[in-house]
């Protein structure tokens, strides 16, 4: 048996060469070395830049969400619902997680979220996006399909959108917000802050696939929004508007406005407009249509101002009620420019220019007072001034400084030309006739009350212009279709040419009517505009004082105001022509 060779491991060239001593001396100080960076980097990490690493983790997985507040309600003045919030979750979605797998599904998906599959598929192509919108505020029952199709990477989350339950009708005093919940028009816009409240939010620990795996810090609770009640009452409101729809079609106009005052409070019962708009669907809106033209839309206010020349010379004293004022011929020249009635009337009282709306005889008595005194007036009433109203693109109107005018100037603004306001000014201003000779301060807000007023003129002139005004609506006054079934009426009709540029449209007017009821206590004013009515009739006692009639009666109603005269048709069929 041969044995086997044994190997003499220590003859080994290899193992019998002597290794240097630098070199494992240089290889165990390498290792200590590189032990001490990662020791040091490792002591770096986690205690000297301990927040930066924190703040950079927490940027990849913690999260601030937002608790969305709940915006306060809109209510009118006996608590009914003008805009309010509900739930409407929105859909998003994380493109790059997002399973094309299933075709079926995605078509389904598109089709809910009211968009073509080529649609959808351009909103998720970016898969280095990690949020994209697909739908805001949708309806719940929708949401809840979506989410049952168990799509990866569609995920929803808590939105409100708002609701306006009186629609067009009360569309340009409450106005919309949008879809962020923030007030673009109307009272949204102007008490934004009040109706937001302050977002709440909550700090958490999302996964990759932006699940909520862990609660970290404090939750700060949301604070919802107050409440809004305003002066509206959205039965008066909703009446006014129908009415004014009625007329300005009947007509064929261009628009129209109404305004309703409560003339005791200041308080505003209906600002509406036509054409309008509805709040839900605003899809190419312009600015005919988003236009509050009650307040934004100035005009000269024509015959309307003839009471307020008239009362101030009552109250200068150069004339009485009974006072008797030669008309004839029907005209009159001031300053080389011919001033003319629509038709001549020979000599009248005081009570009897208005009725009959005598320019001749408002100028006779006009050009007896100073261009200060009238100035005076007509900024006391509101003239010139900004309303103290907030709400946005309200505007002031234009009454020129009285030492510029010339003498056609002070005449013709005696009876509306060459100033001019919004039929909100003109509305609040004749609060001077109904409060006994005191300009009350008009509000959007519910009051509770009587309110202060300014005093212009004596109680008892400004009983004998209701007392004109009256006249002016009755038997041979101008606006005989004012008259009201069971209530006495006042008011002023106008009929103004529009300015175009430097002058005026021959063929193209507005017509309004102004006035209150009961005439004795005046409890509201109602002003009304017809904007180039083109139907045939144009005059302001023929297109805007029936919508006066029925606003009128309606609102009494409405406010439990009893009849004070005979409920018997007081409306007059004869149509009796004012002058501008």
């Amino acid at each position: 048996m041969n044995r086997g060779r044994s190997v003499q491991l220590s003859s080994s060239p290899l193992l019998a060469s002597k290794t240097p001593v630098w070199r494992s001396k240089l290889i165990v100080a390498a290792m200590a070395l590189g032990f001490t960076g990662l020791v040091g980097r490792a002591a770096h990490v986690q205690v000297i830049e301990n927040d930066f690493f924190i703040r950079q983790g927490e940027l990849r997985f913690a999260r601030t969400l937002s608790l969305a507040a709940n915006r306060g309600r809109v209510l009118d003045r006996n608590g009914v619902l003008l805009a309010s919030s509900v739930p409407a979750p929105s859909i998003w979605a994380n493109p790059e997680d997002i399973d094309r797998a299933d075709p079926v599904k995605l078509r389904r998906l598109a089709k809910l979220l009211e968009m073509t599959p080529a649609e959808l598929d351009k909103k998720l192509q970016d898969d280095e996006k990690t949020f994209v919108w697909l739908r805001r505020q949708l309806d719940e029952p929708v949401v809840k399909e979506i989410l049952a199709l168990g799509i990866k990477g569609v995920y929803d989350i808590k939105e409100y959108k708002r609701l306006y339950p009186e629609g067009e009708a009360a569309a340009h005093i409450v106005g919309f917000t949008n879809v962020e919940d923030q007030g673009q028009e109307g009272v949204e816009l102007m008490f934004q802050k009040q109706l937001s409240g302050k977002a709440g939010s909550r700090r958490v620990i999302k996964d990759r696939l932006g699940r909520v795996v862990e609660a970290v810090g404090e939750t700060v609770p949301p604070v919802d929004g107050q409440d809004l009640q305003l002066s509206i009452d959205s039965k008066v409101q909703f009446y006014a508007y129908q009415k004014l729809r009625e007329a300005v079609l009947e007509h064929k106009a261009k628009a129209g406005s109404v305004v309703v005052l409560d003339a005791q409070t200041g308080e505003i019962l209906a600002l509406t407009n036509y054409p309008s708009y509805s709040p839900a669907k605003r899809g190419n809106l312009g600015g005919e249509q988003l236009r509050n033209r009650a307040l934004t839309d100035t005009f000269e206010p024509g015959s309307t101002m003839k009471p307020f020349a008239v009362a101030l010379a009552l109250e200068k004293g150069l004339v009485k009620p009974e006072t008797m004022i030669q008309t004839a011929p029907g005209r009159i020249n001031i300053s080389g420019s011919t001033i003319s009635d629509a038709h001549p009337h020979g000599l009248l009282s005081v009570n009897e220019v208005i009725q009959k709306s005598s320019n001749v005889g408002t100028v006779k008595m006009a050009m007896q007072l100073q261009p200060r005194e009238m100035w005076e007036m007509y900024a006391q009433v509101g003239f010139g001034q900004k309303p103290q109203l907030p709400f946005p693109g309200v505007v002031s109107g234009r009454l020129r400084p009285y030492k510029t005018w010339r003498p056609i100037e002070q005449a013709t603004m005696s009876y509306g030309y060459g100033i001019s306001g919004s039929l909100f000014q003109v509305a609040r201003a004749y609060t001077v006739f109904a409060r006994d000779g005191e300009v009350v301060p008009a509000t959007m807000l519910k009051t509770e009350g009587q309110v202060q007023g300014e005093r212009v003129i004596s109680a008892q002139n400004a009983k004998a212009m209701r007392k004109m005004l009256h006249m002016a609506a009755g038997p041979g006054g101008t606006a005989q279709k004012a008259q009201t079934m069971g209530f006495s009426v006042g008011g002023k009709t106008g009929t103004a040419h529009k300015q175009e540029g430097k002058g005026y449209v021959g063929k193209k007017y507005r017509g309004f009517f102004v006035g209150m009821a009961p005439i004795e206590a005046p409890r509201i004013i109602v002003a009304v505009m017809i904007d180039e009515p083109s139907n045939g009739l144009y005059y302001g006692g023929d297109v805007a004082a029936p919508v006066f009639s029925q606003t009128v009666q309606q609102t009494l109603r409405l406010m439990g105001v009893q009849p004070d005269i005979a409920v018997k048709p007081q409306i007059v069929a004869k149509s009796v022509e004012e002058s501008f």
